[in-house]
């Protein structure tokens, strides 16, 4: 893989002290050039090839790892106050992942689904030179860097290996907006803002896309999903920016048991990186974190 990038700053800086002094920009994806976006969905296919690190039966691969993470964890941090916070923290780890075993050394890129709404299929997104077609009615991707694709994860809590499918609906796509996103973050509260994020704009994704996208569970099976979460995880960053020194410092809500978040609340990735609480992942450009969106 190259070692080039040509999509902005492409490392973080972090001082002795676990400070971040030069935020990683993690790039929307038509700033992205040719070059990198091929260096990128390379990547994904240097971790769908590399073996299983063994935890996460049945996964048959790196990839699937994550994917299979994510349906162990599906039922505590959707539907709660801990889900933008939970896959905050799971998009560092696969960017971490991506960096750390296979090499990768550009920006992460982000897609703006907002600028694209209701016209996800003439993104290059989705051409035969990137992830393939938006399939229209379920079928199986037939073209694509991911084409024929099996999965070993899913669907839904269950194990059965079927084909990356995908059905574009833009009934939903077509719903997500600019002012979507602002009308979202306009709630001043953590609790509110992120109850309507993962309910609105971030759902409408998932069931735009279809198929496997729509699989709650094993989503991640399809690589699209990691451009989706990065839109969300901006959207969640935009929002911060709005009252950043509260914003970053406290937090609001429960889990799934009806507990309320605090900063020191358990964010876990049952042991693919370590524990985190909270406190760790407030902030994009403090601390471990340490990356920011191109805007």
């Amino acid at each position: 893989m190259s070692t080039n990038s040509s999509s902005g700053t492409n490392s973080s800086t972090k001082a002795t002290d676990g400070t971040c002094t030069s935020p990683r920009e993690r790039t929307e994806w038509d700033s992205y050039s040719n070059e990198d976006k091929h260096a990128y969905v390379d990547a994904i296919n240097c971790l769908r090839k590399a073996p299983s690190a063994g935890d996460f039966a049945p996964s048959a691969s790196r990839y699937e790892d994550l994917v299979r993470l994510h349906q162990l964890v599906t039922p505590v941090v959707h539907d709660n106050s801990k889900f933008l916070v939970w896959h905050r923290y799971f998009m560092w780890v696969y960017e971490d992942v991506l960096r750390t075993e296979c090499g990768f050394d550009r920006n992460l890129p982000w897609w703006d689904e907002g600028k694209n709404g209701g016209k996800f299929t003439s993104s290059s997104v989705f051409s035969t030179e990137f992830y393939g077609a938006l399939a229209i009615g379920g079928d199986c991707v037939t073209d694509g860097v991911f084409a024929n694709t099996n999965l070993n994860v899913g669907p839904g809590e269950g194990n059965t290996v079927h084909c990356l499918s995908r059905a574009g609906d833009s009934k939903y796509t077509g719903q997500i907006t600019e002012d979507l996103v602002n009308a979202v973050n306009s709630w001043p509260e953590y609790k509110d803002m992120a109850h309507y994020a993962e309910g609105t704009f971030h759902a409408y994704g998932h069931l735009g896309v279809g198929g496997v996208q729509a699989d709650k569970y094993a989503s991640p099976g399809d690589p699209w999903f990691f451009l989706h979460h990065g839109y969300v995880d901006r959207n969640f960053a935009i929002w911060q920016k709005g009252d950043s020194a509260a914003r970053t410092s406290t937090i609001s809500g429960t889990d799934i048991d009806g507990v309320a978040l605090t900063l020191d609340t358990n964010i876990s990735m049952h042991g693919l990186r370590p524990d985190i609480t909270v406190r760790d992942i407030m902030s994009t450009t403090a601390g471990m974190l340490c990356y920011q969106y191109q805007y």
